[in-house]
């Protein structure tokens, strides 16, 4: 690409933006530029002064510097570094200090000397920490300032943890935490109430005096602050903005934090496009949304005038492109999602034969399946398909201490009317109570109350599925190994969970398998369980025929939904279809009115639920087709 396209592609961007494939493609990258500059001070008999950021962002750059060190001799013995920030107030052991991670993730793999290594002190009595602040500064100062200072960007646009509202000559200083930030963080501290409501961080002002500054990103989550961040104004109250004004500064992207950058969301506002069929309909659907038209009543001055002149010229009339896409989209719409029986599919979503279709729904967590796809899920069971749920994970972690305590008591005065010896539950109810009044934030659940919580789940579960349509003998319970696993250690092995996943695959031979598409989940339980299906799935291709007859369709609206060019089949919902989803949605009464892990979103379930797919039918009829109470969204995923 010659200078001047670049330039024009880019042009929204008011910083410069790299772009990788992946997270670890631009974490080499990333390290590689440490480690030139490490070695550059090595030759002259200097010191490299690095500014390091903490959180998930970082980790594959600091795996990649640990591994040039053990493999290719790279020493830290020159390398003095400060970190962006610490937790106020905090010890340097627990878990969640920035010590304890930059340890792990870095410190106690290389061969830096502990006297060069700086960190926020946690500790310290409010009175001192002005003081220390101030002298942190000077101590940057005293080895002529920082190198390189690598950043993550918080979902509030925070740099280090400078909130909205952070002036731009900021120093080092004591700050306030934005609620969005402790939310983010709570599932480390075991809830939100855990997460510290201060911090110690290097100030804007700090990290501008840096001679070069990284900013990573990584993500879907991360791809709206940085539109903000990169295309947007200059604001304090996206503190990353600030950045715009410093001519050291490179944002390192992956394909997903960038996607919403013009020149990847809305190319043709920033130059000539391929044309090809996906870039045409989410075109002509953005169009007729930023002019508020229907489809069908858009002109060829709607496309000059909105960017779309090339696609006018090269596969107009206009009136043709519109009823292409409006007829692409109608084709999505269908009330048979198992395939009508004895009807000409050609332009439906799925297949009409076989007209019974086995149908496996994976649900990650247990509720799930209703909350995502409940309408669907009953109008598969309605219209007689084989359908089975899969509880992927017991969702054990999801409950409160006070439920799981009370479904104990019940148990002992049931056992005790029943005229039955309750001795053992009721030393399970002491174990459980002695250890919940000693239980420290984020510590993890003895077996005993992970077992009833578990059981608490299940319960509710399969009241929900047997709502739906469903036999006891076509309800499973996977409780994939990682799921307990990742409660000890993050770093685990999948084998076990993909060879159950495959057996249960095998077993059932379905023609339909419907699995979590929402990524945006803040435990990160459903991109681990859509992987494991996506393995199974692609190693039983090789060997099973059945398989090249089974289609994989993903479901959100747990957390988020599908954009409308994305959706390839909408099953539209009656009001008395939405009732009774709702219905379901209720038997998982552990997850009502406040569920441990809500997410960014304060609705209840069954609220955010109706409320968006009533959403995606309203987006449906804006573009001037029917006009439905609800739609529930699939995207199907080639394997």
């Amino acid at each position: 690409m010659s200078r001047l396209n670049l330039l024009e592609e880019t042009r929204f961007e008011k910083l410069p933006v790299s772009v990788f494939t992946n997270q670890h493609a631009a974490s080499i990258n990333v390290a590689q530029r440490i480690a030139n500059l490490i070695k550059t001070k090595q030759e002259k008999g200097e010191k490299a002064i690095l500014g390091l950021a903490t959180g998930a962002t970082p980790v594959g750059v600091y795996a990649e510097l640990i591994r040039m060190h053990k493999e290719e001799g790279l020493s830290f013995k020159n390398v003095v570094t400060f970190n962006l920030d610490e937790y106020y107030p905090m010890k340097p052991d627990a878990a969640q200090s920035y010590v304890t991670f930059m340890s792990e993730q870095l410190f106690n793999h290389i061969d830096i000397e502990k006297e060069n290594i700086h960190i926020p002190d946690g500790t310290l009595p409010e009175s001192e920490v002005a003081d220390f602040c101030l002298n942190y500064e000077k101590k940057i100062s005293s080895y002529g300032g920082l190198d390189l200072q690598i950043l993550g960007i918080g979902r509030t646009g925070h740099i280090g943890f400078n909130e909205p509202g952070s002036a731009p000559n900021s120093g080092t200083r004591l700050v306030t935490l934005d609620d969005l930030t402790r939310r983010d963080a709570s599932r480390d501290f075991g809830g939100k109430e855990n997460v510290p409501t201060k911090a110690i961080t290097m100030g804007v002002g700090t990290i501008f005096k840096a001679r070069e500054i990284i900013l990573m990103a990584w993500n879907q989550k991360k791809a709206p602050i940085i539109k903000k961040a990169v295309e947007g104004e200059i604001s304090a109250e996206v503190p990353a903005t600030y950045l715009q004004l410093s001519d050291q500064v490179e944002f390192i992207l992956d394909s997903d934090a960038a996607s919403e950058l013009t020149r990847f969301d809305t190319p043709w506002l920033v130059r000539d496009c391929v044309w090809d069929a996906k870039t045409i309909k989410k075109a002509v659907i953005w169009l007729a949304k930023t002019v508020n038209k229907p489809i069908l009543k858009l002109t060829e001055e709607d496309y000059n005038n909105n960017g779309m002149a090339q696609l006018a010229t090269e596969k107009g009339p206009v009136y043709n492109i519109n009823i292409d896409i409006f007829n692409k989209l109608q084709h999505t719409i269908t009330g048979w999602p198992g395939g009508k029986p004895n009807a000409d599919d050609s332009q439906r979503p799925e297949r009409a034969n076989p007209a019974k279709k086995t149908s496996i729904i994976f649900s990650p967590h247990p509720d799930d399946d209703v909350i995502s796809m409940g309408g669907t899920f009953i109008r598969l069971a309605d219209q007689g398909h084989d359908v089975h749920v899969a509880y992927q994970t017991s969702g054990n972690t999801a409950v409160w201490d006070d439920d799981a305590l009370r479904y104990l008591e019940f148990a002992i005065d049931f056992a005790k009317v029943q005229g039955n010896d309750a001795s053992t539950l009721e030393q399970t109810y002491k174990d459980v109570r002695s250890f919940l009044e000693k239980k420290k934030p984020n510590q993890p659940d003895i077996k005993e109350l992970l077992t009833v919580k578990g059981l608490i789940r299940k319960g509710e579960a399969i009241a929900g599925a047997r709502f739906a349509g469903l036999k006891d003998t076509h309800i499973h319970f996977m409780d994939l190994p990682f799921y307990d696993r990742f409660k000890a250690s993050s770093k685990v092995s999948f084998e076990d969970d993909i060879i159950q996943t495959m057996e249960l695959l095998k077993k059932y031979k379905p023609q339909q398998v419907f699995a979590a598409g929402d990524f945006a989940d803040p435990h990160g339980t459903h991109k681990v369980c859509f992987n494991i299906i996506l393995t199974a799935l692609q190693r039983l291709k090789l060997t099973e025929d059945w398989i090249k007859d089974c289609w994989l369709w993903l479901y959100r609206g747990a957390w988020h939904e599908f954009e409308i060019h994305e959706i390839q089949m909408a099953v539209p919902l009656s009001p008395q279809e939405v009732k009774r989803k709702r219905l379901a949605i209720f038997k998982h009464q552990s997850q009502k009115d406040l569920p441990v892990f809500p997410g960014d979103d304060s609705r209840e379930f069954w609220v955010r639920a109706e409320e968006r797919t009533s959403e995606t039918a309203k987006a449906y009829d804006q573009l001037g087709l029917a006009e439905y109470e609800a739609m529930e969204a699939f995207v199907r995923w080639e394997y």
